[in-house]
């Protein structure tokens, strides 16, 4: 287990969308060097970007053309190896995205793939045996290659899927998933973390991570396998190079599959869908950190606690503030709403994620669908840093620019909350600072739940010697909570008062005690 997760605090970076620096309207990897004082400052550790590789970007960049090669909007191989080392001499590690259940249908392997004669790449992607002969419960296309047979899909059309074999086989033409072609697709992936690793990347998200091999058991052994041996290479080569996972179950993805950090994805129903997102089945909003929402602790503490005391030992559950995929918290949450929710985020176990934008509560924009985002382009729209033209996006024409930006009047901007003392960015940063100082705070420091019942407030947890309490209400809330009156606080959001062996919370406070 790489040792710098246990302090880390991640920010993730569409980079399409951060900041242009050649004025073209499309974000890019100079950019990013531009503003890594700004994400120092921040106090976050590391970096997550989105992908940034070849691609016709039918998928935001989710479809690779090639692995190997940046993107050239994005800049060039140099100017990404050059930022690897410009955040490294901040303290800063770089994870990129790693896209390993498919690829573009304009990737060479697949272009060779297609063919009819038979080449090393032929059994590359899953195929069946005839043009004729469809793939049962799975997207597939036929008819557009000189080979006789239909591809399997991963989801969108220009996305065909990497061969890992399937666990339950049933045609002839299905690869095992020990077999030598699954094998192959396995050390392919392998090379490429291997190219990146060698030039200065420090580790990778890795998408649908659960969804390699075909027809596999529900406890995904078979994909499970292929990460173990995964892990088992890093291990050995880059001890200090770290995974994180887009799976949703850590059962599964850490104990099973060996990753170091599983995201708690924003599904709907699930623990950390109910603390920000509970819209998201229609009707009323019972979101914990909505104010009037009446929300429980229990429905997140009933989910989360069995997935994280499962875990707890071998890695780390990630939240995250949004991502890519997720609406922005500021579409349901003011900002009062926000600074509850992040300081909650920096004080839990595991290691946070904050999405660009959310540490000055960017909204989340109706805006048209852009390269495959449909509704959730309207989280990727570009940042805003300040007041000048594109909010200091980018030199580029309004019209050229890669998303629309919120034109509203009180559009938040970075260059207001930096210096502005109660900022939701100030808020933010004070807390990434507080969690990074203080030992107590780090990812793998146990969990204790002092109190919480369903439908009652406050919620009080410890970690270490420090005891955390959020009362996320519209009215004054009160524990039982021993020695009270003789615990020192720490940090603090809103107003608290104790008397003896009772805590009072205001409403809307957050408070840490020692």
């Amino acid at each position: 287990m790489p040792e710098w997760l246990k302090d880390a605090v991640f920010y993730e970076i569409y980079p399409q969308s951060f900041n242009d620096s050649n004025g073209d309207g499309i974000g890019d990897i100079p950019g990013i060097i531009e503003a890594l004082n700004y994400i120092s400052d921040l106090g976050v550790s590391a970096l997550w970007i989105n992908p940034c590789f070849d691609s016709p970007f039918l998928d935001a960049g989710y479809d690779i053309r090639d692995y190997k090669k940046v993107a050239p909007r994005y800049g060039t191989n140099e100017d990404l190896i050059l930022l690897f080392k410009e955040a490294h001499r901040r303290g800063i590690k770089v994870l990129l995205d790693l896209v390993p259940g498919h690829t573009s249908d304009q990737h060479p392997w697949f272009l060779e793939s297609k063919k009819a004669e038979k080449n090393i790449y032929s059994d590359r992607y899953v195929w069946t045996s005839h043009a004729f002969e469809g793939i049962k419960d799975h997207p597939y296309i036929s008819g557009m290659s000189e080979r006789a047979g239909a591809y399997m899909l991963n989801f969108f059309a220009s996305q065909p899927a990497l061969n890992y074999g399937w666990l339950n086989r049933t045609e002839k033409w299905m690869s095992a998933a020990d077999s030598p072609e699954a094998a192959a697709t396995r050390e392919a992936m392998k090379d490429v973390m291997r190219f990146w690793l060698d030039k200065g990347c420090d580790g990778f998200r890795v998408d649908m991570a659960d969804s390699l091999v075909k027809n596999d058991d529900a406890n995904k052994s078979a994909t499970a396998a292929i990460w173990r041996n995964v892990r088992e290479m890093l291990d050995k080569e880059y001890p200090e190079a770290a995974m994180v996972s887009e799976w949703s179950n850590p059962q599964q993805a850490i104990n099973g599959g060996g990753f170091h950090m599983d995201f708690y994805l924003d599904h709907v129903g699930n623990g950390y869908n109910t603390l920000l997102r509970d819209y998201e089945k229609g009707g009323e909003d019972n979101s914990f950190f909505l104010s009037k929402g009446h929300g429980d602790i229990m429905r997140f503490l009933d989910d989360y606690l069995p997935k994280y005391n499962a875990t707890k030992d071998r890695g780390y559950i990630s939240m995250f503030t949004c991502n890519h995929d997720t609406p922005r918290p500021a579409r349901t949450l003011s900002v009062p709403e926000l600074k509850l929710f992040y300081a909650f985020l920096m004080t839990m176990p595991g290691v946070p994620f904050v999405y660009y934008g959310d540490e000055i509560g960017m909204r989340y924009l109706d805006v048209k669908t852009k390269e495959g985002g449909y509704q959730r382009t309207g989280s990727r729209t570009p940042m805003q840093w300040n007041h000048k033209d594109n909010y200091g996006f980018s030199s580029a024409a309004k019209e050229d620019l890669y998303l629309p930006m919120d034109e509203s009047e009180d559009a938040p901007v970075v260059f207001d909350q930096v210096s502005a003392p109660d900022s939701l960015y100030r808020c933010l940063r004070r807390f990434i600072h507080f969690r990074r100082n203080n030992r107590d705070l780090w990812a793998d420091i146990p969990l204790e739940i002092l109190y919480a019942e369903k439908e009652k407030l406050p919620f009080v947890y410890r970690r270490g010697s420090l005891i955390m309490a959020v009362n996320p209400s519209l009215e004054e809330q009160s524990v039982h909570l021993s020695g009270a009156s003789k615990l020192r606080r720490m940090e603090m959001i809103g107003k608290i008062r104790t008397e003896e062996d009772i805590l009072y919370m205001e409403p809307q406070s957050f408070v840490i005690l020692q």
